[in-house]
């Protein structure tokens, strides 16, 4: 066979594969899209399982890889099979105003960069990885100025209200060099990760005020929560502003999302997300982050997103130690302006261990109480009073976080280890035990045991329970190993 006729038999078997593709797409998107978008398109060759398409322009493909990428992945699967691939040729006018017949997969665009080479590596099987500043983004317009955001700043949260210690140390000295050079930095993205009421969210908006406070209206920087994030994403689409919604994200200097792991298992807030952060990402913009837990054990949460959140800074916060504790308490006082005896200090500080929220509870409520009750003066035995039920009730909350650090201390180990995924015999059974407890002495379901344990499903935890309860029937060592632990567990609750 000539090579004409290769050729001629490519681009009649190109043709009848990107019509099996037509036929789904239409399905699955609607009329105006479609005549607008797909039905340009020319295919021009078959060879092997790769389908090669031509597109009108560079803006063409850009915008398909970012709002169709899905779709075309499953009907390339669907029509070659799963090692299908989808090649772009991109169509443009040259100085002699012709077009590319399209027989290359690699063309210069006209006062542009070079397009990258869609060859094999830029398949629907692999997000195409694009160089700093190959590719303009199609959503700035040259002479229309950015869209001024409200920030979602709370004025409060700065630095110098924010305590440094062991805790937190690494974290915040990331977060001022980061504010001294947002986007510019080694820390892009940052991912601070810790408990509840450990102050992420204080540290994470002392970021942002300190740029706004030292680039003015140079920076655009908002702060969002995924929750946020997810619903406005969900009202675009129904609006059919999904585009809009892409373009004002692209437009952010400094991006904070607070609380990331609420993305496991929102498919398509993940799919978004996933194109915002690389395109700011790729044009220096400073992304922050904030989770409960270290990126590896968010469960349902894309490989790709993972090992972006692993490309900067994560740093962890821990529960602060009593010099910590002290010290925020003698802030908290000095922002109300009042004096506290430091032996009120000292009974909190010994009192609240669990969370910075809690230390700002207790100062919150003297504060209600001197001013209600117009006092002058509250000494150690009032604030013993007033403060009595949020003891008790702090004390009495037996949390799997308390149950952890009570198992994790009793082998030797560090905290993190029991929600990492290890088989270290010792690390195995500290987890099994710290499963045990946590459903012994918490109402936690077996799902959310499983979650502040690496993620695990409900079946392991089924698992661990039933190994321990074995163990104490059959060892007398396990089932005195067991009872110190919970005995120590319920004498700090006391």
């Amino acid at each position: 066979m000539s090579q004409q006729e290769l050729l001629t038999v490519s681009n009649e078997l190109a043709q009848e594969k990107w019509q099996q593709c037509l036929v789904i797409i239409r399905d699955n998107v609607n009329a105006q899209k479609f005549s607008a978008w797909f039905e340009p398109i020319k295919p021009l060759r078959m060879e092997g399982q790769t389908l090669t398409i031509q597109v009108p322009s560079q803006f063409w493909y850009e915008w398909l890889e970012e709002h169709y990428y899905s779709i075309l992945r499953t009907t390339i699967t669907r029509v070659i099979g799963k090692d299908g691939k989808l090649q772009y040729s991109i169509k443009v006018e040259n100085k002699a105003n012709t077009y590319d017949d399209g027989s290359s997969a690699s063309v210069r665009l006209p006062q542009r960069p070079t397009p990258p080479q869609y060859g094999s590596d830029n398949s629907l099987n692999d997000v195409p990885q694009y160089q700093p500043n190959q590719i303009q983004n199609p959503f700035v317009i040259p002479g229309i100025q950015k869209h001024r955001l409200n920030s979602n700043l709370n004025s409060n949260y700065v630095f110098d209200r924010f305590i440094e210690g062991d805790c937190n140390r690494l974290a915040r000295s990331a977060g001022m060099a980061i504010a001294e050079n947002p986007g510019k930095n080694s820390f892009n993205p940052f991912f601070i990760y810790g408990g509840t009421g450990l102050g992420k969210t204080h540290l994470t908006q002392s970021i942002g005020n300190k740029i706004r406070q030292d680039y003015g209206t140079e920076k655009n920087i908002l702060y969002t929560t995924s929750d946020d994030f997810t619903n406005e994403f969900v009202q675009a689409i129904r609006n059919n502003r999904a585009s809009e919604f892409s373009m004002l994200y692209r437009n952010i200097d400094v991006l904070i999302i607070d609380d990331i792991q609420f993305f496991s298992g929102k498919e398509k807030t993940q799919e978004e997300f996933f194109h915002i952060f690389n395109a700011l990402h790729q044009e220096g913009k400073q992304i922050i982050l904030t989770s409960d837990r270290a990126p590896k054990d968010i469960p349902d949460i894309q490989e790709r997103l993972i090992s972006r959140f692993n490309w900067g800074l994560t740093a962890d916060v821990q529960m602060p130690d009593y010099e910590t504790r002290y010290a925020i308490l003698e802030r908290k006082a000095l922002d109300n302006g009042i004096e506290f005896d430091p032996q009120i200090f000292e009974f909190i500080a010994t009192n609240f261990k669990s969370s910075v929220r809690d230390l700002e509870g207790a100062i919150i409520k003297l504060l209600a109480a001197s001013s209600l009750q117009h006092l002058d003066v509250i000494d150690l035995p009032m604030a013993k009073r007033i403060l009595k039920d949020m003891i008790k009730d702090t004390n009495k909350q037996v949390t799997i976080e308390n149950i952890q650090a009570h198992v994790c201390e009793y082998f030797g180990i560090d905290t993190n280890k029991v929600r990492e995924k290890t088989r270290k015999q010792e690390i195995v059974e500290a987890r099994q035990i710290a499963m045990y407890l946590s459903k012994r002495l918490t109402k936690s379901s077996l799902k959310s045991i499983g979650l502040q344990f690496g993620g695990r499903d409900h079946s392991t935890v089924i698992h661990a329970i039933t190994t321990i309860e074995d163990r104490i029937q059959t060892s007398a060592r396990h089932d005195q190993i067991v009872k110190d632990i919970q005995q120590k567990i319920e004498l700090a609750s006391l």
